[in-house]
């Protein structure tokens, strides 16, 4: 095991080799992820292939929330040693979106066009809305401002972003106060929405917010807010 990873150009890549994934069966390109020393051996001791997200800074095996895993049938290693090639027997689909293939905006005379809307799955089921949601955020960084609420946001820029999560806040707490559950469940989902945008403005995942709520698990608040004032 030792031996092959020692074959990789680590040093050049920055720990990370970026990978193609494609089906071994009709050829497909499916997605480009990266894996570093430590995923690349999980994915050769399991046969099914592991990633290093470099948005949540931590390996993950595909699927390991949707199902749709990825089992390895061969591994290619390209001439310079700095990039895989990983035909899979992919499981349901490879992208995120619910597309099979992550590769399916296609640039023509100017534009982008999305050719896999009608097979786009609902994947709020699948990764969680949360999740979803977030990967939708990131999406509306390129759209029109004029016809996005989303995209006129970013680009309006942190200060109105900061602005509408202050304003969503006080209208849940004025709904909690007034006890209107309705209201408290609309105002909850705006500020949800709204900090949402802030973490992808910010380009943060929630997966690391769930991380540190993780690692509170078990401190008192007092504890927690000690150990911050401590730092």
């Amino acid at each position: 095991m030792q031996a092959i990873l020692k074959q990789i150009a680590w040093e050049k890549l920055n720990g990370l080799i970026p990978v193609i994934a494609q089906d071994y069966k009709t050829q497909e390109v499916l997605m480009l992820a990266f894996m570093n020393k430590e995923a690349l051996e999980l994915s050769l001791q399991s046969g099914f292939a592991h990633y290093f997200s470099r948005s949540k800074q931590r390996i993950w095996k595909k699927g390991e929330q949707s199902g749709h895993t990825q089992k390895i049938y061969e591994i290619l290693l390209d001439c310079d040693k700095d990039s895989l090639l990983v035909k899979v027997e992919q499981k349901g689909v490879a992208c995120h979106s619910g597309a099979k293939s992550c590769f399916f905006n296609l640039v023509s005379q100017g534009e982008i066009t999305n050719t896999a809307l009608e097979s786009q799955a609902d994947m709020s089921v699948i990764y969680g809305v949360v999740d979803s949601l977030y990967h939708i955020l990131q999406e509306r960084k390129g759209a029109d401002s004029k016809t996005s609420y989303t995209a006129s946001l970013y680009h309006k820029g942190e200060n109105t972003i900061a602005k509408k999560i202050v304003e969503e806040a006080a209208e849940l707490g004025f709904a909690i106060k007034d006890k209107d559950s309705k209201e408290i469940i609309y105002e909850a989902a705006d500020l949800l929405y709204h900090a949402l945008v802030g973490l992808s403005f910010s380009d943060i995942s929630p997966d690391l917010v769930k991380q540190e709520i993780v690692r509170r698990f078990g401190l008192s608040g007092i504890e927690e807010k000690n150990s911050r004032q401590e730092k």
